[in-house]
């Protein structure tokens, strides 16, 4: 196979596929072979063909109707609502409503209560009548789960703003939190930074309570209009939720009687805050409902829509748009260049493509030219730690990622670049940072270190998913394998992740996935990160692995688990194959030593056998994790990026299997 710009394939840029011990080798296992042989060319293609001209991957990234749905509400409390960017997006949302009425918030979910109430007002927002029978199937699913009232706060705030739900009646979140320093509970760096993002802007809100005219009303999503807000159960006083309820009811009483002029400097505060933080193209953070909230946030402060913050605001918020063909408009929560651009070039890399393959090196110096140099938020717990690393999105360098760089470090070392010393001085950064935010347990969370605060969780505001950033089993896994393969799997700091990482073992044999979903995420960024760190295959940890992973494989020979895993245990290693989640169970069974076992015989099989004509491979699950159960991703690049990486080790080995570590 040649490979070349064009994305056609040859001989000479792919590395020969290791030749087996002929008295091994069957018909049955040449056919398999030549499958993923074919396969992995196919793939090759089609991912080259997908490649920017500037070097960057990106997929779409799916989520649910609730960021179409607040993208039109912020359009109409802005008062800047067109009918052509309405129609559209009425269009996506009606598309995503199920038989019942319901909108789900994963491929193949149960209605949930918020999403659909959201969609329902967005619909009504463009037109639609409450007696279309759509519209009414909507409705009824809405009183019958408990109408507004059991919505989740998010939801509930947005009907404020228009007066469809009463500001008493929502958590207090006061701006006053802006003055706790960070050795206060509840001071915003015990928040996830993507909750930190969010919650500053809602303080500004919370104590702004604005109301705009509402061009309709609800009564029909209330269980009883004359009475929306029923009064709930109150827990107990010895309880933490007690505790949290009587506290939230503390803060309203503030609310009347807060200083003025303390609460406006409290709001000037989180003001600056905002404004310090949003990046070079507008945004903040990265993702959509940061942005969305501080706009709004700066918007009631007085910021007018020509004021050069919130132009640059509104304009990012635009980018996070997807039209399609039949002329929906999809708007996605966040982008994923950095994230896609890292595993497709792992994927190309390991399916054979040469080192200095044209689209590897574009790939190398545009990951290059996106290293973050400079502290963020994270040097709040980490001051003394010099920067260096890398974010999952275009625009983030307040919040790089300790997963991203992990990757990203594992993709430049499969590249030769042609100026392999600025390669060289870019990992080296990225190694010494993600050393630096090991959390004190030996483990590694997302973006902080130590983000484990028990108390933000707790707060009746928090209602929206996870709000604080601990350490997980997948990111741990991706450090390990980097250090590992930096040469570093006698390091202290390895040591001590692996130590952690098989602690965390469940009595399964599996691991959770806190960013994929979910034990099969976990499994599979695990194994190949202890085998890479020097255990060896027949390690009891190891065997148990590769007993579940074997014991959960489907009839069809792929791998799947539904987000319902999250919650019910009967769900957990099950459910519909999917290309990524095979791809991830194959990678674990590949590192532990199973090459030449019938599971990953028939999960290969699976793979080549629903592969597309183009080379890629249709994936409708969702198969990523914002928030486990609460908010659900599907990154239309996995099931192109991990598919192949897996078939890719198949044929070819894995490049780092050695242990020659770096430079290999």
């Amino acid at each position: 196979m040649t490979a070349t710009t064009d994305g056609s394939t040859g001989a000479a840029n792919l590395r020969a596929a290791p030749v087996s011990d002929p008295t091994d080798t069957t018909t049955a296992a040449d056919d398999v072979l030549a499958a993923a042989r074919q396969a992995a060319e196919r793939s090759v293609r089609h991912l080259l063909g997908r490649q920017d001209e500037q070097g960057w991957w990106k997929g779409d990234l799916a989520t649910n109707v609730t960021m179409d749905a607040e993208d039109l509400l912020l359009r109409q409390f802005l008062g800047i609502q067109d009918p052509a960017t309405m129609k559209a997006a009425a269009r996506f949302i009606r598309g995503e409503q199920l038989g019942d009425g319901t909108w789900a918030t994963f491929h193949g979910g149960p209605g949930d209560l918020s999403a659909t109430i959201e969609g329902y007002v967005a619909l009504r927002l463009a037109g639609d009548r409450p007696d279309d029978p759509h519209m009414i199937r909507a409705a009824r699913f809405v009183r019958d789960r408990g109408g507004i009232a059991a919505a989740r706060v998010f939801t509930r705030i947005w009907l404020a703003l228009f007066g469809w739900w009463k500001w008493d009646d929502l958590p207090e979140l006061p701006p006053e939190l802006m003055f706790f320093p960070k050795w206060v509970p509840l001071n915003i760096y015990d928040f996830g930074c993507w909750a930190r993002q969010t919650i500053v802007p809602l303080t500004v809100v919370s104590a702004k309570r604005p109301v705009r005219p509402a061009p309709f009303t609800l009564d029909e999503l209330h269980t009883d209009p004359a009475r929306p807000n029923p009064p709930g159960r109150t827990a107990p006083v010895a309880s933490w939720d007690g505790v949290f309820q009587r506290l939230d009811k503390a803060l309203h009483l503030y609310h009347k009687v807060a200083p003025r002029g303390l609460r406006r400097i409290a709001m000037n505060a989180a003001a600056r805050w905002i404004i310090e933080r949003q990046e070079n193209d507008g945004c903040w953070g990265g993702i959509q409902p940061p942005a969305v909230y501080s706009v709004i946030a700066l918007h009631l402060l007085g910021y007018d829509l020509d004021h050069p913050v919130m132009r640059a605001g509104l304009a990012s918020l635009d980018r996070f748009t997807v039209l399609r063909e039949d002329g929906a408009r999809m708007v996605e929560a966040c982008q994923s260049p950095v994230w896609d651009t890292c595993l497709a070039t792992i994927a190309l890399a390991d399916a054979g493509l040469s080192p200095d393959h044209p689209a590897l090196v574009k790939a190398a110096d545009w990951m290059l030219g996106e290293e973050i140099v400079r502290p963020g938020d994270w040097s709040v717990r980490k001051p003394r730690l010099a920067p260096g690393g890398w974010a999952f999105e275009f625009h983030n360098d307040n919040y790089p990622d300790i997963d991203d760089t992990a990757e990203v470090v594992l993709a430049l070392r499969r590249v030769r670049h042609p100026d392999p010393e600025r390669v060289e001085a870019a990992i080296d950064r990225g190694v010494r940072w993600n050393l630096g935010m090991q959390s004190r347990n030996g483990a590694w969370g997302a973006f902080d270190a130590d983000n484990t605060s028990p108390f933000p969780n707790r707060l009746p505001f928090c209602d929206f998913g996870e709000v604080i950033d601990p350490p997980s089993a997948d990111v741990t896994g991706h450090v390990v394998e980097m250090l590992a393969v930096e040469g570093r799997s006698s390091h202290p700091r390895t040591r001590r992740g692996i130590e952690w990482l098989l602690a965390e073992q469940e009595a399964s044999g599996a691991w959770f996935g806190r960013w994929g979903v979910n034990y099969i995420y976990g499994t599979g960024s695990v194994v190949p990160a202890l085998i890479a760190a020097g255990l060896p295959a027949a390690h009891p940890s190891v065997r148990r692995a590769v007993g579940w992973l074997e014991s959960v494989q489907n009839e069809d020979g792929g791998w799947g688990e539904d987000l319902r895993s999250y919650q019910q245990e009967e769900w957990v290693g099950r459910g519909a194959s999917t290309a990524s989640q095979t791809a991830w169970a194959l990678l674990a069974l590949l590192a532990a030593g199973e090459r030449d076992g019938r599971p990953v015989a028939r999960g290969i099989g699976w793979l080549a056998g629903t592969q597309q004509a183009d080379g890629s491979w249709d994936e409708p699950y969702f198969t990523g994790t914002g928030f486990p159960w609460d908010f659900s991703i599907n990154y239309h690049l996995y099931r192109q990026v991990f598919p192949l990486t897996a078939l890719g080790r198949y044929v070819y080995g894995d490049p780092f299997a050695t242990g020659t570590g770096k430079g290999a």
